[in-house]
């Protein structure tokens, strides 16, 4: 499936939330120029074209799963404020992995400076509290999502070039995009009855994301040489490292092994593919468990899961 680089266009109006979406990107749009001027040019680079908005359609989806009303105003600021938090976190994964492009694009800080880039995620995160100030439930959501996030970073840096398993994958998947699609479930249905949904969502997102790299497809984040070069655990690499020799490559990766790792990635994907649809299926159990209207939840796992996969 042709996921246009990335981009949700294709599954929105599938999901049914067209108006939603047009909303969100409004208010977005509508924010930025109500910054101060130092910070439009670099906002308005980052979040005025090519957004996927994946994280707001799940909350969107969660919240029309459990009611039989339409988004609400609340539930739509809730998903700007999600929007900049996770913006925050893009800013920062591209400097830490030297990221040059994003989205076709240059990064913040290619294009604005390493400064300008940290102080304006800085702004992001400030701006998501205050819009969320008169919601302590949000307040409280986006505190755990950033707690859960910084511990998860340090945790994937201090597990760099670490031959561990899939469980340890499952881990760091789960605190690091797991986190952020569990708080947009409970974003969208309070009474968090979607929250392993969402985190198990997120999980199989990230794991798509592992296994685009490694195919060569366009990637939904980052890239797969950045991966090799920087020992990240991918789930393609936590099952190849089973093998001794792979194993001690993965300890020192260097450009003289990069092919080699590269070739024992993608000898791995057919095992991914699998754990991919046992993920998978898991999120479409718990959907059809808590949600009265799963449908969308599970429309959410089935296009999530075609990102990740040529079956």
């Amino acid at each position: 499936m042709n996921n246009e680089g990335g981009r949700t266009d294709w599954i929105i109006p599938e999901l049914g939330f067209e108006a939603e979406t047009e909303a969100l990107r409004t208010a977005i749009g509508e924010w930025v120029n109500s910054t101060p001027e130092e910070m439009q040019p670099q906002l308005g680079e980052q979040f005025l074209a090519g957004s996927k908005y994946f994280r707001p359609l799940t909350i969107f989806a969660c919240q029309t799963a459990v009611a039989e009303d339409k988004v609400t105003q609340d539930t739509l600021h809730a998903a700007v404020a999600l929007e900049l938090f996770h913006n925050m976190t893009l800013v920062i994964d591209d400097i830490l992995d030297h990221s040059d492009e994003r989205r076709g694009k240059p990064t913040m800080h290619t294009a604005f400076g390493q400064l300008t880039a940290l102080m304006t995620s800085g702004f992001m995160v400030a701006e998501g509290y205050r819009m969320a100030a008169h919601d302590k439930h949000v307040v409280a959501l986006l505190s755990e999502l950033l707690t859960r996030l910084g511990v998860a970073e340090v945790l994937q840096w201090n597990s760099r070039k670490l031959p561990r398993g899939v469980e340890d994958w499952r881990r760091l998947a789960q605190e690091d995009t797991g986190s952020m699609f569990e708080v947009a479930a409970c974003l969208g249905d309070r009474s968090e009855g979607l929250r392993q949904f969402g985190g198990l969502l997120g999980t199989l997102y990230h794991a798509c994301d592992d296994v685009s790299d490694v195919r060569g497809t366009e990637a939904l984040g980052g890239g797969g040489e950045e991966d090799i070069r920087d020992g990240i655990l991918t789930l393609p690499a936590a099952i190849a490292v089973r093998d001794p020799d792979v194993a001690e490559m993965f300890r020192d990766p260097n450009p003289e092994n990069y092919d080699a790792l590269a070739e024992a990635f993608r000898a791995a994907l057919p095992e991914a593919e699998d754990e991919l649809d046992r993920i998978a299926d898991s999120a479409i159990a718990e959907a059809k468990r808590f949600a009265k209207n799963p449908e969308k939840l599970i429309i959410l796992v089935e296009r999530t899961r075609a990102l990740g996969s040529v079956r």
